[in-house]
């Protein structure tokens, strides 16, 4: 194991991905995961095995997973045995692994990992002096907010607020202010900071407060209408919400008013606003439509609605009728959206189309014709199709067969599959046999 693995693990989610970890964890394969990190270096295995070991109380196990990673250095090994450490009552010994040193203060991102573990030790007020003199970053803005929920300190979060806050209500564009206490330039947006001092307003029980503060200033800021409409939807403010409907924020407010009068169960009113979306050349307007006429069952006015996109480069629906379709089980339908198509788009787009046709027809259950239809394009094109046709062939039963032609296969991460295909099999330690070592992936990357 060494840090350069784990950089370009991380990086390209290479080796043992975190989505196979997860799943080997979900059945049952706790130990061979701890072995694979171990053994591997496999940090995504390792990450998923520490929480499964704390979700059972097991730290002292957990830490044990990590230390190899914390002896190479790898900062998220560390943070996360920071954060055990305080959870064990550990908290000075927690605490000194993620402690910025002088050179570390002058970091947000350090600044951001002590801040957390402080939090996680009670010791909230601490972890907003840490990032204060980062408050000019956006993102720092944002953690502050995220990491002081819950933990009575909003008075105190919208002190900090305030000043960028204020700076949106006057109409100012781009702030310059010493949100941080002089120590750092500020490099956000006013809007920004006013929309968290919203969402801190109303987490306090104050959205009212919230409401009133945001109502006067949306023309003169419009940047900010999103969150003013949000929040009128999350009270249930039906009537503003009509009103900003009609007017120059009405685009999003549309789709929020219609939302909350089809959870009053006025879904009559909440078609007709989503129709005038429409007629109105709303962007998202068509797709709004097509998800709530599918959401009431009416499927197939779903689809027609969606039809005059189906060939379009802009604005194309088809894919989220196809998966409208398949969701509700009724792929030969879908199959028939595709092969209606004109020649011309379907030359345009024959690749995406052809493999479309293929999952269809899986779907369906029409297994020896996808089959056919997917060997004859691998004839035609050598290397190109090989799991595409390997998920065909796992799909009729023939397993043996897909995870053979994998093996043999020169498409790039044709390993991943072989590995997915085992483990749906309940072959774990052979899926994870078949991933090469992510020393091994770094080497062949280089070769290219």
């Amino acid at each position: 194991m060494n840090l350069d693995d784990l950089v370009w693990q991380r990086q390209f989610d290479g080796g043992i991905e975190a989505g196979m970890a997860e799943y080997l964890a979900q059945h049952g394969q706790l130990e061979l995961l701890i072995e694979t990190a171990r053994d591997r270096g496999e940090w995504f295995c390792a990450e998923v095995a520490v929480g499964e070991l704390c979700a059972a109380g097991e730290f002292e196990r957990a830490l044990t997973v990590l230390e190899p990673f914390v002896a190479v250095g790898w900062p998220f090994a560390v943070r996360e045995s920071a954060t055990i450490m305080v959870w064990q009552g550990r908290v000075e010994e927690g605490l000194a692994l993620v402690r910025p040193d002088a050179a570390g203060l002058e970091s947000a991102h350090d600044c951001r990992w002590f801040a957390e573990a402080l939090v996680e030790a009670g010791r909230v007020d601490e972890a907003i002096e840490v990032l204060t003199p980062h408050l000019g970053e956006p993102w720092i803005l944002e953690s502050l907010v995220q990491l002081t929920r819950g933990e009575h300190r909003d008075a105190r979060v919208l002190e900090l607020l305030a000043p960028c806050a204020e700076r949106a209500m006057d109409g100012t564009a781009d702030c310059r202010c010493s949100a941080a206490g002089g120590r750092r330039e500020c490099r956000h947006q006013p809007s920004s900071a006013l929309a968290l001092y919203s969402r801190v307003l109303e987490r306090m029980g104050r959205a009212d407060e919230a409401i009133r503060l945001l109502g006067p200033v949306v023309s003169a800021v419009p940047s900010i209408a999103w969150r003013y409409v949000d929040l009128l939807a999350d009270q249930g403010r039906t009537e503003q919400l009509r009103e900003l409907a009609a007017g120059e924020h009405a685009a999003h407010a549309r789709r929020r008013y219609a939302e909350v009068l089809e959870e009053q169960g006025r879904v009559q009113e909440a078609e007709a606003v989503l129709r005038e979306a429409l007629e109105a050349g709303d962007r998202y307007g068509r797709q709004h439509l097509m998800a709530f006429l599918a959401r009431r069952g009416r499927l197939d006015e779903a689809v027609e609605v969606g039809r005059p996109t189906y060939e379009h480069t802009d604005g194309n629906l088809l894919h989220e009728a196809i998966e409208l379709l398949i969701k509700a089980g009724r792929p030969e339908r879908a199959l028939e959206l595709v092969d209606g198509l004109g020649a011309a788009y379907v030359d345009a787009h024959s690749d995406v189309l052809r493999y479309t046709r293929l999952r269809l027809l899986a779907k369906a259950g029409r297994h020896a014709e996808s089959i056919a239809e997917a060997r004859a394009l691998s004839e035609r094109e050598p290397g190109q199709w090989d799991t595409t046709l390997a998920w065909l062939l796992e799909r009729d039963g023939r397993t043996d067969e897909a995870v053979s032609l994998l093996r043999s296969s020169t498409e790039r991460w044709a390993y991943q599959v072989v590995a997915e295909i085992l483990s749906r099999h309940g072959r774990y330690a052979e899926a994870v046999a078949a991933v090469p070592t992510v020393s091994a992936l770094r080497e062949a990357e280089a070769r290219h």
